[in-house]
């Protein structure tokens, strides 16, 4: 954008943030859901699964006793199916890390040090 168009678009942000202070979340949902308007909160991870629009859609599910998105896409003749478990934190930390370029001298180390 030009200058001109960057100033206008940091004007109305500083606008648009001062506006959304203005009441909370609560606030916001209770004035704008039910309306035409193109509305969502911003949840959490541990909110997100409970939203009655992600329940209807059965947006979540629940995998090993792991909450977590649910395949997409879906289509009305075909339902996708997780093939696997969820992955344990840092079960694949050693090949992530491979593949981004650490050489195994630098895993030993990681490993060493409790970071991985």
């Amino acid at each position: 954008a030009c200058p001109r168009g960057k100033r206008i678009i940091k004007t109305r942000k500083e606008k648009l943030t001062i506006l959304f202070k203005t009441r909370s979340r609560l606030e916001w949902c209770e004035l704008l859901e039910g309306t035409d308007v193109c509305f969502a909160p911003v949840l959490d991870m541990e909110e997100a699964p409970q939203h009655p629009h992600n329940q209807a859609r059965e947006t979540f599910i629940t995998r090993d006793g792991v909450v977590q998105p649910a395949p997409a896409p879906r289509f009305s003749r075909t339902k996708p199916e997780i093939q696997h478990s969820p992955a344990r934190p840092g079960e694949h930390s050693r090949e992530i890390l491979a593949d981004w370029g650490f050489n195994a001298d630098e895993l030993r180390a990681l490993e060493a040090a409790a970071a991985i």
